[in-house]
């Protein structure tokens, strides 16, 4: 371990993780970690040593020019601290890095032995994966853990997932063992518009993590970069009659499934966050919300992609991009910084690992 500033005292401190690769889709999940940082101006105080968890031939390190000196970044895992202020402070340890690639149980023993020495209350880990979801409507986020009391308390699933994991179940489940409320945040990305980045998916999970743990989270230009980014997907759909046939079936299923939603909880859960954000003063980032849905989420750079691995689809693949068929049919290893980012399907609790 590399001790960079100490450890600081925290106040209520709950952990937020993401990692670059089979568990990021769309980039989407350690994006949100990254724009926390950003907005809260994180400050680094450890990193995991890179050479005891990274495959360089996988990972490679990158070279730069700092004052005419050649210098090395090396592909890790560090840890910065973000204090988050207003009236009921919470501080938070924001992990990011990649999945690493080998001594998965000794890396999560060393995020968890910060955990402990922090005094971290919960350990929230975001992830994203493929699915049949269309652009146009709010992105899915599941909620899972593996403790049962803390489903029930938190109004979770309980994850009942078998199959491959990556590090993002990997994580929880070492939490669950050792004692710590864990939870797992999962966005569903397009699987024909895969390619990062995915601002409306970051809106989601960050808009999901404000509702979990209470705290206002500044959203900055991400509503912005949501919804130039819905609009260039819709442009590239528009193109094709076949895609546009596509997302208007996903559309119609969709709409079908989410007929109970469309009340109850989830309109309770719109009119807390309205009215979190309604006094200016009652917290930091005092930036217009916008929810993740389609009417207010929307977006630039797109690619439209056939990452259905067997599910129905339109007869040719969509004119931009490719991908291949993830782990369970259902999502591309797309995305992360080896290229790869979606994880397995929801399996039966509507969240991967």
């Amino acid at each position: 371990m590399i001790e960079l500033d100490g450890v600081p005292e925290l106040v209520d401190p709950v952990m937020v993780a993401a990692f670059e690769g089979w568990n990021d889709a769309g980039d989407a999940a350690s994006a949100a970690v990254a724009h926390l940082d950003r907005e809260w101006k994180g400050e680094v105080f450890a990193a995991l040593d890179a050479e005891d968890y990274y495959d360089f031939q996988v990972n490679r390190p990158t070279v730069f020019l700092e004052n005419g000196v050649r210098k090395i970044t090396w592909p890790t895992t560090r840890l910065s601290v973000v204090r988050t202020g207003g009236d009921k402070p919470r501080d938070l340890v924001l992990v990011r890095g990649i999945e690493p690639s080998m001594r998965w149980r000794s890396f999560c023993n060393e995020i968890l032995g910060f955990a402990h020495e922090l005094g971290v209350e919960m350990v929230v880990v975001l992830g994203a994966l493929l699915g049949d979801t269309p652009h146009t409507r709010p992105v899915p986020v599941s909620g899972v853990t593996s403790d049962p009391d803390l489903a029930r308390t938190m109004d979770l699933e309980e994850t009942r997932y078998e199959g491959p994991t990556g590090i993002v179940g990997i994580l929880q489940e070492a939490c669950t063992h050792a004692g710590v409320p864990a939870v797992s945040l999962w966005a569903a990305v397009p699987h024909y518009v895969s390619q990062p980045p995915n601002p409306k998916a970051t809106l989601a999970l960050l808009n999901r993590l404000e509702d979990l743990i209470g705290l206002r989270v500044p959203l900055g230009e991400l509503a912005e970069d949501a919804r130039a980014w819905q609009l260039g997907v819709d442009q590239l759909a528009a193109e094709d009659s076949e895609v546009a046939e596509y997302v208007q079936s996903l559309e119609e299923a969709r709409d079908t499934a989410d007929l109970p939603e469309a009340s109850g909880e989830a309109i309770a859960r719109e009119f807390e966050r309205y009215l979190r954000r309604r006094d200016p003063g009652a917290g930091p980032g005092g930036a217009a919300h916008a929810t993740e849905g389609g009417e207010t989420a929307t977006g630039g750079a797109a690619y439209l992609r056939d990452a259905s691995g067997g599910r129905s689809r339109p007869p040719k693949k969509p004119r931009t991009g490719t991908d291949e068929s993830g782990p369970d049919g259902g999502g591309g290893d797309d995305g992360g910084a080896d290229g790869s980012s979606a994880g397995p399907g929801p399996g039966d609790s509507g969240g991967g690992e």
